[in-house]
């Protein structure tokens, strides 16, 4: 036990120093986090300004950088909890269908004579047939015009069913296998599209996860309020340009069954009536950038992949003279004359914005439209005063553990006491520098696993001195004592840690929030008290023993 190979002790003293490095920006938080923040901004294309400068040099660019993250109840911030609305994505599928299923059927007139969709229910696709005669004809039809349902639960089933109702009346509806795969991809749409508008508004380690089948849990540290938040995230940003059929203002007007009526952005009372089927819409948009127009008002670039492109050209070139309305949420924007071809793919897209609203409107854009509207279920705002009366309670809490256990080991145990000490500040600093490598985000109950964390670091060295004891009674000599108490104590610890790291994971994989957090703070500080315990403890024992050579233990 006294002879460490070389290569074990500097294995050990790289983790501890390694650890240090790494955890060490977490004690100077708020000057890390400030030069971070403006060298992000400089490398974004800021100008240094003296301020920027000075958070700069306020942390050295050589040394480790990375923070543990705070969670919402110590940085504050907001929290929403929403509610993705699957049934109209449900309807806008269906609506989808309509234009290919109207072609195909218009090719069978022979057999089904003239087509004509009717109002129904917004599940249902209901289409009137002028031959009842040609039913069968109409339903084969939706058959070929259906998918394969792709998911293994749905595995032979069809995207679209088909029933006759009466003699002369398709009723077209979703399958249940579709339905429920198609919830499952507009939740998981869902979800990336609210990370990604998220991360394009700059904050910091947003958590975004799903709760159930149809709800999303939204928190973002550091952010101003709720409201802010559900600006960024609440907009369906759903952005289509469609042909302009009419102008009115007459609230009473019918559109047909292939046009709808939508209002003006910006105009009151103007309404305009559009073809029901876009040219392009934001799905085929590939950026999109906050400018200025030629009049120096706010305006917002937007660019096309090449298929979006291409219809864009070809309709421009097509429609000079006419009206082309440009439509964000179900409500037109603009609605220029096209003057000329516009090639490429490219334009620009005016109205009453504020450079706020068009830096915004960029990035909804860009991030994607989502599939379906969302519903605020809950929204709180906290306050960065109460993230800081909870970090000092942490503190507070952490100090009186740490300190109390000192006092303990220390009266109890003597020298071991105060290296078992030294062993749980590198616990906490090891279990710092882990968090900070994982990206784990700190939250009150993660401080109430660190505060839990240094009472178990000092458990394993508890019953590794006790055993010491027990062998130091049989008359064993003291390095004899030392090895057997370190060898026969490692089981033990190795048992008891892998239970408590059992109930870790437990907590982590069916927890949430809080509750995860709690649970990842408490598997790595049961990580790393093993190291300290029986590796770094082991190493300090042995380095005091062949300086001291003790003819007894004192223990």
């Amino acid at each position: 036990m006294m002879n460490f190979p070389i290569w074990k002790r500097v294995l050990i003293l790289a983790v501890c120093v390694i650890g240090v490095l790494i955890a060490m920006p977490n004690a100077f938080y708020g000057r890390v986090e400030r030069a971070n923040d403006a060298r992000a901004a400089v490398a974004a294309g800021a100008a240094v300004t003296p301020e920027l400068q000075a958070a700069m040099d306020g942390w050295p660019a050589f040394l480790p950088s990375k923070l543990v993250p705070l969670g919402l109840d110590l940085r504050g911030g907001a929290h929403l909890l929403v509610e993705v609305q699957l049934p109209e994505a449900q309807a806008e599928r269906l609506e989808g269908l309509w234009p290919e299923l109207r072609d195909k059927l218009r090719d069978a007139r022979e057999q089904v004579g003239t087509v004509r969709r009717m109002n129904g229910p917004p599940n249902e696709l209901r289409v009137r047939i002028g031959e009842p005669a040609g039913m069968q004809t109409a339903l084969d039809i939706v058959a070929q015009v259906s998918q394969p349902v792709f998911s293994i639960t749905g595995a032979g089933s069809r995207d679209f069913v088909a029933r006759a109702e009466g003699t002369d009346v398709v009723v077209v509806t979703m399958s249940d296998p579709e339905i429920a795969a198609m919830n499952e991809r507009v939740m998981h749409q869902s979800l990336e599209i609210i990370r990604r508008r998220v991360d394009e508004s700059g904050t910091r380690e947003p958590t975004i996860q799903r709760q159930g089948a149809d709800r999303i849990l939204v928190q973002v540290p550091g952010i101003g309020s709720a409201e802010e938040l559900l600006a960024v995230i609440g907009q369906t940003a759903r952005l289509a340009f469609h042909p302009v059929i009419s102008r009115t203002t007459d609230a009473n007007v019918q559109p047909g069954l292939d046009q709808i009526v939508l209002p003006s952005m910006d105009e009151t009372g103007v309404l305009y009536v559009l073809d029901r089927h876009p040219v392009v819409t934001g799905e085929q948009l590939v950026d999109s950038q906050p400018t200025f127009d030629q009049n120096q008002r706010p305006a917002v670039n937007f660019r096309f992949n090449p298929q979006g492109g291409a219809a864009f050209g070809a309709y421009t070139a097509a429609h000079i003279g006419s009206p082309f309305a440009i439509v964000l949420d179900n409500k037109v924007i603009s609605a220029p004359v096209i003057q000329s071809h516009i090639p490429g793919g490219t334009g620009i897209i005016t109205g009453s914005f504020t450079p706020e609203e068009s830096s915004q409107l960029a990035i909804l854009l860009r991030a994607g439209a989502l599939p379906a509207e969302i519903k605020v279920l809950e929204q709180r705002t906290v306050g960065p005063e109460l993230g800081a009366d909870s970090i000092r309670s942490g503190e507070a809490a952490a100090i009186a553990a740490f300190v109390g256990i000192i006092c303990f080991m220390t009266a109890t145990y003597g020298i071991f006491g105060i290296i078992a000490s030294f062993g749980m500040i590198m616990n906490i600093v090891l279990l710092m520098a882990l968090m900070t490598l994982l990206g784990a985000t700190m939250t009150m109950p993660g401080i109430a696993g660190l505060v839990l964390s240094i009472g178990m670091a000092v458990d394993a060295n508890v019953l590794i001195y006790e055993r010491i004891r027990e062998e130091v009674k049989t008359a064993r000599g003291p390095a004899r004592a030392i090895e057997l108490g370190f060898d026969r104590a490692q089981s033990p610890i190795l048992d008891g840690n892998l239970t408590a790291l059992i109930v870790a994971g437990i907590l982590y994989a069916m927890g949430a929030g809080p509750v995860r957090g709690f649970g990842i703070t408490l598997a790595l500080g049961l990580l790393c008290s093993m190291f300290t315990a029986i590796s770094l403890s082991r190493l300090i024992v042995s380095w005091w023993y062949d300086k001291r050579r003790p003819k007894t233990l004192t223990i």
